[in-house]
């Protein structure tokens, strides 16, 4: 809960989205009661009791010994029902269908939560269909072209970076903070992101921040292989992606009296 919010947290609450948040996080490799309640400074019984609980609301599975603990199917149904209520998401689908029938690569729509990117929509490249969704998945923000478009629409000293050293998903991802402003401003004169192996190996990024928020919160971006990325087609790529920002741009402002969900 911010800090500025003037209500005091409610603990067993704060305590029960910090358990799922992290069995959400450790994805396919479920937990022990003894590493859960370690994680979270939880005494064992306690954790033990809450586990239960959440386990009985379908919020927590668990195995046939009772001894590993994963996220449960309920996280699912409430993760599509963001999806399926955000109306961002919902008149954003045409366009990165567009997107995705004009290059023939992978469109991305993602937003800023912190200091990550959470992908909310994915449209896989005709040349390539991956098998696991990214929908739901996050990354650091500084670690792709998504993050930094994102990055980018907010002052230096205003970016959401975590403390100390900047983690890398490759070798060639920006850990260094002084490169990765440098980095930030080359987009600000841009008006787009590159993301050269930064985020898979193999894979180049162009990321557009979507300004109809401000500071911008949604990105769009275009994934392309490097092996295929010569010249002309990127410059088809950063030409569609542009186009594409644009149309979502005009189509996405707020309507007069529409929520404001942040």
């Amino acid at each position: 809960m911010p800090e500025n919010s003037g209500v005091r947290g409610v603990k067993s609450a704060s305590r029960t989205v910090a358990l799922l948040e992290l069995l959400a996080a450790r994805g396919d490799r479920p937990a022990r009661l003894d590493e859960l309640a370690g994680e979270l400074g939880v005494p064992r019984s306690s954790m033990y009791q809450l586990l239960r609980t959440l386990i009985d609301c379908g919020w927590v599975r668990t195995d046939t010994t009772g001894s590993l603990y994963g996220i449960g199917i309920r996280a699912l149904h409430t993760g599509t029902s963001y999806l399926d209520s955000d109306p961002h998401v919902r008149a954003a689908r045409p366009y990165l269908d567009e997107a995705s029938d004009a290059l023939g690569e992978t469109i991305h729509l993602a937003r800023l939560d912190g200091p990550n990117v959470v992908y909310l929509a994915t449209r896989e490249s005709h040349e390539y269909v991956r098998t696991i969704s990214r929908v739901g998945r996050r990354i650091p923000a500084h670690a792709g072209a998504l993050g930094k478009a994102l990055l980018a629409e907010r002052p230096d000293d205003r970016l959401p970076l975590p403390a100390g050293p900047l983690p890398a998903r490759t070798a060639n991802t920006l850990t260094d903070r002084a490169a990765l402003l440098a980095d930030l401003a080359g987009v600000r004169e841009r008006g787009y992101s590159v993301d050269r192996e930064e985020t898979v190996s193999g894979i180049a990024g162009f990321g557009f921040a979507l300004r109809y928020d401000s500071p911008a919160v949604d990105a769009v971006s275009c994934s392309v292989p490097v092996a295929r990325l010569g010249e002309e087609h990127e410059a088809r790529v950063v030409a569609v992606m542009r186009e594409i920002r644009a149309k979502l741009e005009s189509a996405l402002s707020p309507a007069p009296g529409a929520p404001d969900w942040r």
